[in-house]
């Protein structure tokens, strides 16, 4: 069992408490689980009665109640039949037992106990109800039993605890402000993506203005790839399902993928002989009857690239780059906005190179992410090395190729000069990576970044170049995608920015404001500069007044305004307005002014930051 820290007690106490309250004002309550979270803590609830916001109300009240009680929570182990009469008698046997079943056998069953509350439980706790100095109750949602959507759905209720009120209210703000931030209400208002349910729930169609975003984030990394020695690739969206059971997406990924797509003639010719779904699964799962399948990940595309020529060692390393479009089956209850969608699209690449060339490969790829955290302002960061569970089914390959894997990636983490933490479990199927892990500017954190190494899915595909010694050699392959997926990666940035992108980034880079329709045709002949030189711009010709103007321009978050009024127009000049710093940053000649905005863009100036010349 692994150690709770303080903090994860004072959580898991407050989830007991939240149902020990909710028992007492719902007594048929059926429990499920309440474990504490990284933000707080939830506790699972089958309920015909639909929780509202004035239920919650009532909720707290009772746990404040049941804290002023001061109950001890006291912790004894049961034998198996013993916890099964337990769970009867208290009449939550609909979900306990299957938890119980959940015990290996051999391991102890223990159960918590608060006042008149008794729940299965492995701990820890606090050691009396008071020691919960302050903690709120946040929202319900609904959330399938065990995550799975043909199992009935449960009322989530979920809230937060910490160790003073002060740590609490400060953690409030942090949620107003994530609320303002909320990428999926910003990219309504801003027009940057869409999903809809016509299309398909975690699919996502990028608006004009959001496709700005994605394009210059996509040229910005490609210039970076060019550099450091890539080549750029394209492969289709489906592959035979063969290739997918060669590298091991097929079984060991097989729940996150969608269903195969089965040929027509052999759809129909088992159709022809009665062929039910259940027996048609298992004669795919056997691999008796072949399809396709929407790729999940770009890899196995690309080692078939490398795999259609001869290559000797010295062609290695051999670097492939594509913005390549995968497909995941996520569960509907877990989809948000582009942070966790069904399609997105990966700033894949692919190293092939020997075994004296790892770690210098991992070092590029890792200074390549780096790169694109310091470009966009991102400096608080650390690193976690996923490594395999030894005891888990879940992996492929030879242990010995494993322990190298998980060597090179330490040794160059201890050089990164970032925190680094070691994860067992976390690995992909395949191979150890390194993952990092960003703070946000109110303190979220988010895994973008990711950097894989791989001995496994080339001896899989028999993949091979000849060496110094003629004799043929077993290629090391590195997986790595520095934004992760452009659609989380987005939707992170959007948060980060609160929207207020940095000028070379924005959809709309410079707008014009004439102060009167006397200055518009002034206006049209500074547009048609400012497209000359590939800024993004539009004129206000709306007849409101000025203040309006000002006022849409930093709703629409345009990083620049040029403003012209008569004295403007009389000298040939622009004062240019700062949507960062909310103020004019004085008056320049047309061309200095247009200069001024194309070198911050060439700079990538960040908002607040160095953007005056």
């Amino acid at each position: 069992m692994k150690e709770m820290t303080p903090l994860e007690e004072i959580r898991h106490s407050a989830s007991h408490v939240l149902a020990t309250a909710v028992l007492r004002l719902f007594p048929e309550a059926k429990l499920d689980i309440g474990p504490p979270t990284d933000s707080g803590f939830y506790y699972d609830f089958d309920l015909d009665h639909a929780f509202t916001g004035e239920d919650l109300e009532k909720i707290e009240g009772e746990m404040v109640k049941v804290i002023k009680e001061n109950q001890r929570f006291e912790r004894f182990e049961t034998t198996r039949e013993e916890a099964v009469e337990l769970i009867k008698e208290r009449g939550q046997e609909a979900y306990k037992l299957g938890r119980l079943e959940d015990i290996p056998e051999g391991d102890a069953i223990s159960f918590y106990r608060n006042g008149e509350f008794v729940d299965l439980c492995a701990g820890t706790h606090v050691n009396y109800t008071k020691k919960i100095k302050a903690f709120k109750l946040l929202s319900v949602a609904g959330a399938y039993h065990r995550g799975d959507e043909k199992n009935k759905q449960l009322q989530r209720i979920y809230g937060t605890a910490y160790p003073s009120k002060t740590e609490l209210a400060e953690h409030m703000e942090r949620l107003e402000e994530a609320k303002k931030r909320d990428h999926r209400k910003l990219g309504r208002e801003l027009q940057l993506f869409h999903i809809d349910e016509a299309v398909g729930q975690g699919l996502v169609l990028w608006t004009q203005k959001g496709s700005v975003i994605r394009q210059e984030l996509q040229d910005f990394i490609a210039e970076e790839l060019r550099k450091q020695g890539y080549s750029q690739v394209f492969t289709p969206h489906i592959g035979k399902l063969g290739l997918y059971r060669t590298s091991g997406h097929f079984p060991y990924y097989k729940e996150s993928q969608f269903s195969p797509v089965i040929e027509r003639e052999s759809m129909q010719a088992l159709s022809d002989e009665g062929c039910s779904c259940a027996e048609l699964s298992n004669k795919v799962d056997e691999g008796e009857v072949d399809g396709f399948l929407l790729k999940p990940m770009n890899c196995p595309m690309h080692i078939k690239i490398f795999d259609s020529q001869p290559h000797s060692y010295r062609d290695l390393p051999v670097r492939l780059a594509e913005f390549g479009t995968v497909y995941r089956w996520e569960q509907s209850g877990e989809l948000s906005g582009m942070t966790r969608v069904r399609g997105f699209t990966q700033d894949d690449a692919h190293i092939f190179c020997t075994e004296d060339q790892v770690e210098q490969e991992i070092k590029g790829c890792l200074d390549l992410v780096k790169t694109v955290f310091s470009t966009l302002g991102m400096s608080d960061y650390r690193v976690r090395i996923g490594l395999r569970d030894p005891d888990s089914s879940k992996y492929t390959g030879d242990a010995a190729l494993w322990d190298k894997a998980e060597a090179a990636l330490r040794h160059v983490a201890k050089g990164l000069d970032v925190p680094y933490s070691e994860e067992p479990g976390e690995a992909a199927f395949y191979g150890p990576k390194i993952d990092f892990v960003v703070k946000d500017v109110i303190g979220r954190e988010w895994q973008l970044g990711t950097v894989q190494v791989d001995y496994n899915l080339p001896n899989r595909f028999d993949l091979s170049y000849i060496g110094a010694d003629n004799q043929e050699h077993r290629p090391v392959m590195i997986h790595r995608a520095p934004f992760g997926s452009l659609e989380r990666f987005t939707g992170v940035l959007i948060e980060h920015f609160a929207g207020n992108f940095p000028v070379w980034l924005a959809p709309e880079q410079v707008r014009i404001l004439p102060i009167t329709d006397d200055q518009i045709p002034v206006a049209k002949e500074i547009e048609a500069k400012l497209k000359a030189a590939r800024v993004r711009c539009s004129i206000d010709s709306h007849s409101d007044k000025f203040g309006a103007k000002i006022r849409r321009a930093e709703m629409d978050r345009v990083p620049y305004m040029f403003v012209l009024g008569k004295n403007e127009i009389a000298e040939g000049n622009v004062t240019i307005r700062s949507r960062a710093d909310k103020a004019d940053e004085g008056t320049l000649s047309q061309a200095e002014a247009i200069d001024r905005i194309l070198t911050r863009i060439a700079n990538k100036a960040l908002p607040s930051s160095g953007e005056k010349a």
